[in-house]
């Protein structure tokens, strides 16, 4: 983006961080700047950044103010090394990942810009959040193309894979180009089977010709970073996640990593090198890139460039780790709850079919009631923004069991 810019300036010093001891979840959990009279289930919602990451911003802020010539030091590209420190993070080649402000952002760019042929259509869910449903029916806009939604479950605490892999297989037709689906589900924290899923979708594309194949497409947000799946465990062909969620990176961050770009169309302008090469000679790109999709115009860059610390934050933690914890505690919270008679879990038992997710209901009590009553016992909770809205916790690395189980104590004041 920057690349014909010199760097006029180098970094200030970044103020000191506290110790960090990537094995010692204190120490992880002292990186942040959170209140510590509060329990917090719902940094998921717009992250708290930790050390690093803080460092960082302010790093590159400083650079930009003094000098609006700024690059980091040493580093004449600093959105590849973004996309290159992304690309580790999630198994992939940097040429596969779009930089984004958000999943929401990231998914636009997806729909907006699916090239579909007449008679292809659209499978979808029920349980699907905002960004999906909206971004599949102003595609159908777009293009005529129907759109067919399926229900996977009844009672989200009784989900199966067998039965969510079969509703979307009932739901395919010999026409359908796009399956958009959810990993986390905001509403109830059922984590869908997306390697199963993709594994039936690749039996099904069986025949079909590459561009009439069904992508998988994924709204992967309350996922990435709670999860230690990388792209090839999933197996899918794209997946659009914020990266100010469950990462816990820089806010207004987010990538969408594909590996069928040439089905895609660029919705804005990209600003990378083949953009300008090709709009110089008065021609337009020859193909659909992740760097052509990547939409240019001027960010607020040192937010971006702060990406690579968050993801290296997580993996001195280590992606196995981190799920391991955050499942950990999201039992031991589904554990307490389901012993309060006045409380009605929706989120399944199964770490497989859940994450760091825990959705509930309050027997006399909505949910928004509920949260303001938590906050007052020092327990930050969140509702769900669905008909009907349901109490969410969500356990992270910067939850503590002793957290979990004052909020299970707090809930239990709730009767």
């Amino acid at each position: 983006m920057l690349a014909g810019v010199a760097a006029c300036t180098s970094s200030p010093a970044p103020e000191p961080s506290p110790a960090f001891d990537a094995d010692d979840w204190e120490s992880v959990r002292a990186q942040f700047t959170l209140d510590p009279a509060y329990g917090q289930f719902a940094a998921f919602v717009l992250a708290p950044a930790p050390a690093p990451v803080r460092a960082a911003i302010e790093r590159h802020r400083a650079g930009l103010d003094a000098d609006p010539h700024y690059l980091p030091a040493g580093n004449a590209s600093p959105d590849a090394t973004v996309r290159e420190t992304a690309a580790r993070f999630v198994g992939a080649d940097a040429r596969q990942l779009a930089l984004t402000d958000s999943t929401t952002m990231g998914l636009g760019l997806l729909y907006s810009g699916m090239r579909l042929k007449d008679g292809q259509d659209v499978l979808t869910t029920e349980h699907d959040f905002l960004a999906t449903h909206e971004g599949v029916r102003l595609l159908a806009d777009r293009t005529g193309a129907k759109v067919r939604r399926v229900r996977l479950y009844d009672d989200p605490a009784q989900a199966s894979e067998a039965r969510i892999v079969e509703a979307i297989k009932d739901g395919l037709g010999p026409r359908t180009r796009v399956v958009a689906v959810t990993w986390v589900h905001s509403s109830t924290g059922v984590r869908l089977p997306i390697r199963a899923i993709a594994d039936m979708l690749a039996e099904a594309n069986r025949g079909r010709d590459e561009a009439d194949r069904a992508l998988l497409c994924v709204d992967g947000v309350h996922g990435f970073g709670a999860m230690a799946d990388e792209m090839g465990d999933l197996g899918c062909d794209f997946m659009a996640s914020g990266t100010h969620k469950w990462l816990f990176g820089p806010r207004g961050t987010g990538i969408l990593w594909g590996r069928a770009w040439d089905a895609l169309a660029p919705v804005i302008p990209g600003f990378g090198r083949s953009s300008f090469v090709a709009w110089q000679r008065g021609e337009g790109p020859a193909e659909t890139t992740a760097d052509l999709a990547t939409p240019g115009g001027y960010k607020a860059f040192e937010h971006r460039w702060a990406m690579t610390q968050a993801f290296n934050f997580q993996k001195a933690i280590g992606k196995d780790r981190i799920q391991r914890r955050t499942q950990e505690l999201a039992t031991r919270l589904k554990a307490g709850l389901s012993a309060l008679p006045h409380v009605r879990l929706a989120t399944p038992d199964s770490p497989g079919l859940s994450a760091g997710l825990v959705c509930c209901s309050i027997d006399g009590m909505d949910a928004a009631q509920a949260v303001s009553h938590l906050h007052g016992r020092k327990v930050i909770a969140s509702t769900t923004p669905y008909r009907p809205s349901l109490l969410r916790f969500g356990t992270s690395i910067v939850t503590t069991p002793e957290q979990v189980d004052h909020a299970v104590e707090a809930v239990k004041g709730l009767a």
